[in-house]
């Protein structure tokens, strides 16, 4: 069960990166009449999203009964806050990470970032310097503190027998508090002007729908699988979504660095996952 689990949560995972890689990019070079939506906000929309669907999920375990979640919710949050500030450093991570994939998305073409391009007049233009060196430290902040929040996560999560949706309540509520902070430091002006939900479209939901299931399913790779496992996904989907700006899209022409690249995480997840058979032991006359 453990292992069907595992991979059923890896594959979703592969999905809903891919699909949020190829929404998030077209929702964020969108052209529209009006303010673009806020990216902050977005975050702590997918926080609060989020939330909501771990206490619905925790109201199913607790056999639809409000009693027995308000029990649940009590004894295993409130009455241990030493547990659940063990959540703030993955939460607050986790919350500057979104932020920055929304920086380097502005900052980076799509062949440095492996995301599809909106039109060919953003392909030809030629993006600063500045712009390009704020994009890369972006994405390197982002890959380093995601490894690290990662591993943090997953040593809370084997280590005690908390349900992983009581634990994502916990990341949830700091990423929220973590979340309204960046927005009103460094959004405020704009929310003062035009609110908290300017620019919002279907498109928009969409990407917050979509990061807030992945935050679901990375908790459930991580519960069942392991870190390593879930940057193996990560990597195939971005190796996916690659493909389909290539093929389907055509805005996209791949390097032979990045097919090198791709044969390596490819060849990587088969060997990780490789469970070669015992050899049996001959049997003697």
């Amino acid at each position: 069960m453990s292992t069907n689990l595992k991979y059923l949560s890896l594959g979703i995972l592969v999905f809903q990166t891919t699909s949020l890689v190829l929404t998030m990019r077209y929702s964020r070079t969108l052209k529209e009449e009006g303010p673009r939506y806020l990216s902050s906000t977005a975050v702590v929309v997918a926080e609060f999203l989020k939330i909501m669907a771990c206490i619905l999920l925790v109201y199913k375990d607790s056999k639809c009964n409000l009693r027995a979640l308000n029990r649940v919710l009590h004894d295993e949050i409130l009455n241990k806050p030493m547990e659940t500030l063990k959540l703030a450093i993955p939460s607050g991570i986790y919350t500057l990470q979104n932020n920055l994939l929304y920086v380097a998305l502005s900052n980076l073409d799509a062949a440095t970032y492996q995301w599809p391009s909106d039109s060919q007049a953003t392909t030809t233009k030629e993006l600063s310097a500045g712009s390009q060196f704020v994009g890369l430290i972006a994405v390197l902040i982002a890959c380093f503190s995601s490894g690290f929040a990662g591993v943090y996560f997953e040593k809370i999560l084997k280590e005690t027998k908390q349900s992983v949706w009581i634990r994502n309540i916990q990341l949830g509520f700091f990423g929220s508090i973590f979340g309204l902070m960046g927005v009103y430091i460094y959004d405020g002006e704009l929310l003062s002007k035009n609110g908290f939900f300017q620019g919002y479209n279907k498109l928009t939901w969409i990407v917050v729908v979509l990061q807030a299931l992945g935050g679901l399913v990375i908790a459930a790779v991580i519960k069942y699988a392991d870190n390593i496992l879930k940057g193996f996904a990560t990597s195939l989907s971005i190796i996916l979504s690659t493909l389909i700006s290539y093929f389907w899209l055509q805005d996209f022409v791949p390097t032979s660095v990045f097919f090198f690249g791709a044969i390596l995480v490819i060849a990587a997840t088969f060997l990780y996952g490789y469970d070669p058979k015992p050899a049996s032991n001959p049997i003697k006359a």
